[in-house]
Order: structure tokens, then sequence, then C-alpha cells
């Protein structure tokens, strides 16, 4: 195979991720701090950022399917699964490289028919998603079981939600209703909202990539994630001219433009169209009529020696482009392709 460097790069600030999850295990108070790396580590790499935060300190790694645990193994680091254990898993879960967060009735009586072991349990106190009931755990649904974490999820942490307080008081209610070591309720969003919801065990996701969940964490969260496009062709766009797909950009007078290798199949959202921007130096340049497929125009006037085989940084503070987008930052993060390399600095 020939070695062949990509024309579009993203740029992963190691030192920005290991601030991220020590900043968010102080805020958890004496609760661990652990880390969803599910979705390939929101998409900089799972076992990149599981290896990173494992030598910062890290115990604790969530994903969500025995695939993406299988991948982890080799690092030797507790993962939980979060969606559980189907009768196709059994094989994959009996291995012992990690533990079931067990979600149904159905799933109980699967892990405990096969001989148990050390699991995980999820409880649904009002999202819905997944999750056995507290009256099942009161009718001993879970009885003899090795729980290491009984867990739920926040459906509202991101919002100052009356729904909070009460998720949060359903799950307290646990307490000592089952034979679990630890409990775990917030996400990244729920260790915003204080040490009251943090119980044992804290499971950020989106704030260790730089994803600000809640506006009051912005001061805590640094950005991980830099992308870079280089630029293809430099040309000049005359006054009245149009750029790209459904000519939706004039050029109101002589415009210096850069096509860059950046689009959509990468992860570049038609939602930037017309409202993204890229960066040289501090000099924002934005983005000029539809993100295509594969291109990206960027008006390129104010920086006269960009030239072809140049790079451009491209302007992705979470919360600002997904504001600017209307994209989730979930989103955002987790939907860059294959195609841009990764690296690490």
């Amino acid at each position: 195979m020939i070695d062949i460097p990509a024309p579009l790069r993203l740029r992963l600030d190691e030192n920005a991720l290991v601030h991220n999850w020590r900043s968010l295990a102080r805020a958890s108070g004496r609760a661990a701090c652990g880390a969803a790396v599910k979705a390939d580590g929101y998409g900089l790499g799972a076992t990149d950022v599981a290896r990173r935060l494992a030598v910062a300190g890290c115990r604790d790694f969530f994903v969500a399917t025995w695939a993406e645990a299988e991948r982890l193994a080799p690092l030797g680091l507790p993962v939980s699964v979060l969606h559980g254990v189907r009768a196709e898993d059994m094989a994959a879960a009996r291995a012992g490289f990690a533990r079931p967060v067990l979600n149904t009735a159905a799933q109980v009586a699967r892990w405990r028919g096969a001989g148990g072991g050390a699991c995980d349990v999820m409880v649904d106190t009002g999202m819905n998603r997944l999750g056995v009931s507290a009256e099942a755990i009161a009718g001993g649904l879970l009885d003899g079981l090795a729980i290491e974490t009984l867990m739920s999820h926040l459906a509202c942490a991101d919002e100052d939600s009356a729904m909070n307080e009460a998720q949060r008081a359903r799950f307290s209610a646990l307490r000592g209703a089952t034979a679990a070591r630890r409990m775990s309720l917030a996400n990244s969003a729920g260790i915003g909202l204080g040490e009251d919801y943090a119980f044992d065990l804290t499971r950020p996701g989106l704030a260790l990539y730089g994803g600000v969940p809640r506006a009051d964490m912005g001061a805590m969260i640094r950005q991980v994630v830099h992308p870079e496009a280089q630029i293809l062709q430099r040309r000049r766009v005359g006054a009245g001219e149009a750029v790209g797909y459904n000519a939706t950009w004039i050029a109101p007078a002589e415009t210096e433009v850069a096509i860059i290798n950046l689009g959509y199949a990468d992860g570049y959202r038609r939602a930037f169209s017309g409202v993204g921007a890229a960066m040289h130096d501090d000099v924002m340049l934005p983005v000029l009529g539809r993100v295509s497929m594969d291109l990206v125009a960027i008006d390129v006037s104010a920086c006269p020696d960009l030239a072809e085989g140049d790079w451009l940084r491209i302007d992705y503070a979470l919360p600002a482009a997904s504001q600017a987008s209307g994209v989730s930052q979930y989103e955002l993060l987790t939907g860059w392709g294959r195609r841009a390399e990764r690296f690490w600095n």
C-alpha cells in the first residue's frame, strides 16, 4: 500500500481532552469520574481516547455495543456495555472483557441463566428509553445478582427542568434496594447540576470532547477537535458571478475564492452553507454558497498569500458551530467520516 496523505485532517488536542476529564472529575466531587467512549470515542477513536484517559487516571469506560467493547479489550480496561446483552452477545459477554449493563427482565434472566457474574444494571427513572423499573426491583428482579453499578440516565440535564430533580429523587430512593456497590446518574450535563447528582460515579461523554452541554460549564471545557482542510484551487470570481450549487451566493464584487477538500460526505454539514467559516491565523474566512459533498468555497480575499496546497483551519468550536448550523454538538462530533485523518498532538 502506498501511504497517501489525506487532504483533510482532524487535529486532536490530547492536553485538552485530559484537561476536560480532570475538570469534570473535580466537578464530580467525591464521585469517581468515568468516560463514555461509545461511537468510536465520539468519532475521535475510542482506543486512542481510552488509552489517554486511562493514563490520566480514568478507571471506568462505557460503550454501546459488544463490538465496541471487543475493540478496547487489548487495553485491559474496565468497560461496561450500555446496550446490555442479547442472546447473540452471550459468547462475547462470557469472555469477560466487559460487563453488561442489564436493561430488561429478559436480559436479567439471560445473564442469570448463564451463570451470572459481575454486571451493571440500568433503571428507568423517567426517560422511558432503557432500563428496568423501580417496581421490578422492589419485586426482586435483581435479587442475587452481582451488581457493580446501578445506573440511570437524565433526560433533561442540559436544561433547568423540574424533571432533573424528579429523576434524582427517584434514583436516590433506590439506594440500598439492590446489592449494587455503586450508583451512577450524571452524564456531562448532569455533572453541571451539582454534586447531589454525582452519587458514586459520573459518566461524561460530550464534555470530554469539547462539547459544552450547559452554558455554565463553558469555562471548564476546552476545544479538542480542530478540523483542517487543504486548498485544492484558488480562483478569482468576478462581480455578479455565482459560486456553488443553485447559485445561492453571488459575488457583490470581485472576490478571491479558495476551494477546499471538505464536504458533507466528510461530516461538514450542509447546514454550514453560508454560515460556516475557516480560519487563517486570526482571520475569519467565510463559507460561500452551498457546502457540497466533497468541496467548500471560502472567501480568502483577506489573505492574498494563501495558495493551492495550503491548509485552512475550520472554525469548529462546538457550542458556536452548533448555534450557527442548528446541528447538535453530538452530531457535529460523531459525524466526521473516515476520509479525515486523525492526528493527536
